[in-house]
């Protein structure tokens, strides 16, 4: 079992980025401890995103929840690869302890068992206008060789690669078409956070409600062919993309991992439906803004977990 949880980031002015993800983007207030502030979806996990207060932006890093197996087996295997790699215990809300891999270009997984739950939020929906993630659908990282970067989490971590496009290669952890993608873009940081929204309609709900507030699309609305997820991206003002998304589909374990040719478009068209436009020059500059940075020593993880 292996499940996305969540997403930590360090960036100014914390508080007003906590403060905008709940008044305008529509998550909930997942509490503070300290200088870190967390956003909650209307699922049963704690928190989505964590906001720490720091000088610069970077990622702190991207959390799964997993069993115990799952856990000793990345240890085993992160160690056999020689990652950087340490054990960790958690206090962020929901705990839990397990271990936290660097993987070649930078990118800081924490792996976690033990980690509680909480009750979903209701009544959020239609009825009441609430504009609310549910959960993170997945975390898209930009990287210097996807191709290398994918063949590591299928080593390392036992994920799968669902797709190959040409600007990404699309990776999953469970049923779910993906959970991370690594792009093609010649250099490594993140990416994308998408939102799982509760249906279409949320998104569209969505999509208007950051257009009363002043906020355009700068990409979407869409549907993509990898995941057929429907999607709007946004520059948040703190400075990382975000995403309205529905959920990408689930595939089975013999699903044929797809090539770039198989995912192509008529000219001037760049997803399913071919009616957005894209801001492909702001969205680079928004998705070099967030490199990795690690705040940990890496220490000898297998006799601690007992792999």
């Amino acid at each position: 079992m292996m499940k996305l949880r969540s997403i930590e980031l360090a960036l100014p002015k914390a508080a007003e980025a906590h403060r905008w993800m709940i008044d305008i983007w529509g998550c909930a207030d997942g509490g503070r401890m300290g200088d870190t502030f967390y956003l909650r979806g209307s699922g049963t996990f704690p928190y989505l995103m964590a906001i720490s207060e720091s000088a610069d932006n970077f990622v702190r890093s991207t959390t799964f929840v997993c069993s115990p197996e799952r856990l000793a087996q990345v240890a085993q295997a992160a160690t056999a690869r020689g990652l950087n790699a340490a054990p960790c215990v958690s206090s962020d809300p929901g705990g839990g302890h397990g271990i936290v891999v660097e993987l070649a270009e930078g990118e800081l997984l924490r792996f976690l068992v033990d980690a509680t739950e909480v009750a979903p939020i209701e009544g959020h929906s239609k009825a009441s206008r609430r504009v609310m993630p549910v959960k993170l659908t997945h975390v898209v990282f930009n990287s210097a060789d996807a191709e290398a970067s994918g063949d590591i989490v299928e080593e390392v971590l036992g994920f799968r690669v669902s797709d190959r496009t040409k600007g990404m290669v699309f990776v999953r952890c469970n049923e779910a078409h993906h959970s991370t993608a690594f792009a093609r873009a010649g250099f490594s940081s993140l990416n994308h956070v998408a939102f799982e929204m509760e249906d279409l309609d949320a998104v569209m709900r969505g999509i208007g409600n950051m257009r009363d507030h002043g906020f355009a699309p700068a990409w979407g609305p869409g549907r993509h062919g990898p995941g057929d997820n429907v999607y709007a991206y946004y520059i948040a003002p703190f400075g990382p993309v975000i995403e309205y998304s529905t959920p990408v589909e689930k595939v089975a374990p013999d699903y044929r991992t797809g090539e770039p040719d198989d995912w192509t478009w008529p000219e001037k068209r760049i997803d399913q439906w071919g009616v957005s436009d894209k801001d492909f020059a702001g969205l680079r500059v928004a998705e070099e803004a967030f490199r990795f940075r690690r705040e940990w020593q890496p220490a000898p993880i297998n006799e601690v977990i007992g792999a």
